[in-house]
């Protein structure tokens, strides 16, 4: 297993280049919330940088392979950049691996930060480089104007400091399509975390989109699940009985029986999840027998959304009435 690569982190005064490795900016911006996404990285003490082609649009709303593998070089070979950030996910992040320069990477290591279908790019580059990324918000995310304090608190404390990292459920969350109207927003009380398993387990983070991240299986690019805290989400597009098979897919892998702990985020209401269905699930999987599963956590398409390092060091505790999802290193 590849020795892992911890970026360094932000300080002030640094910047950040956008990039669209998936969905094109053009895209986003016919909900132009700049405005608001420039004030938040100001007050962060962070510059903003583009890529050259983050306005390419073509007919999938993204652009040609030959143009975001530019963007993503350029990112990491420019001295004055400090770290990446995506524009927004997509469906086609995956089409980049093969023309990635994972020497230049490797040599190197920057902050990339985003989520959703970046899981191929995240998941790719600890496999094939060793160093650590991070699931977190967009770009876009910071367009949000209100209700952001938590993933912004999440995102800060990764991104800024070294110390370990206790995640805490949030005591709301939302669901809505924020970016259509900012002014009506809802929030939901939250329930809590969903201690499915019980169990103490440390270990290096794989994961995030799961739809995406068995995109990579029987590539070059799938990381190692051997002594894992596997994390994953999905959005509302998979109901019940589709994020099941997924699941099952990944842990029919030949390593997967030395994960050691699972962490699964909260689901979206359309996606008709419900914690009966969660437990009937992890309950018919073989390769989790006897290790902590943790679900309804602060990751994926809901807000807020909390910023993970893959490839990093997690403890998951469900034990002695104790329920905990620590980053020790990121």
């Amino acid at each position: 297993m590849m020795d892992v690569i911890f970026p360094p982190k932000l300080t002030d005064g640094d910047v950040i280049r956008v990039v669209a490795p998936a969905v094109s900016r053009a895209f986003v911006s016919e909900h132009d919330h700049t405005d608001i996404i420039n004030t938040r990285f100001a007050e962060l003490g962070l510059t903003l940088s583009y890529g050259s082609h983050v306005d390419e649009r073509d007919a999938f709303n993204s652009s040609s392979i030959a143009s975001r593998v530019t963007d993503l070089h350029e990112a990491f070979a420019d001295p004055s950049v400090a770290a990446i950030l995506t524009v927004i996910g997509g469906y086609n992040s995956n089409e980049l691996l093969p023309y990635l320069d994972w020497d230049l990477i490797r040599a190197n290591p920057k902050i990339l930060c985003g989520y959703s279908d970046i899981t191929a790019l995240q998941n790719a580059i600890l496999a094939r480089t060793g160093l650590t990324t991070y699931s977190g918000p967009h770009w876009s995310t910071f367009g949000m104007r209100d209700h952001l304090e938590q993933t912004l608190r999440w995102f800060t404390s990764v991104m800024f400091d070294t110390a370990p990292i206790t995640l805490t459920p949030a005591t709301h969350w939302s669901d809505d399509p924020w970016f259509l109207d900012q002014d009506k927003r809802e929030l939901i009380s939250n329930g809590g975390w969903w201690p499915i398993r019980p169990g103490i387990a440390e270990g290096r983070i794989v994961g995030g989109n799961l739809c995406t991240l068995n995109l990579l299986q029987g590539t070059p690019y799938m990381p190692a699940l051997d002594d894992a805290i596997l994390i994953v989400e999905d959005d509302f597009e998979s109901q019940p009985a589709t994020f099941a098979r997924n699941l099952t897919s990944l842990l029919q892998l030949p390593d997967a029986p030395r994960i050691r702990g699972l962490a699964i985020g909260r689901f979206q209401r359309a996606s008709n999840m419900t914690r009966p269905l969660l437990q009937q699930i992890i309950d018919a999987q073989p390769s989790l027998a006897g290790i902590p599963v943790l679900a309804n956590i602060d990751v994926g398409h809901t807000n807020p959304l909390a910023t993970f390092p893959v490839g990093g060091q997690a403890q998951l505790t469900i034990a002695n009435g104790q329920t905990n999802l620590t980053f020790l290193r990121h």
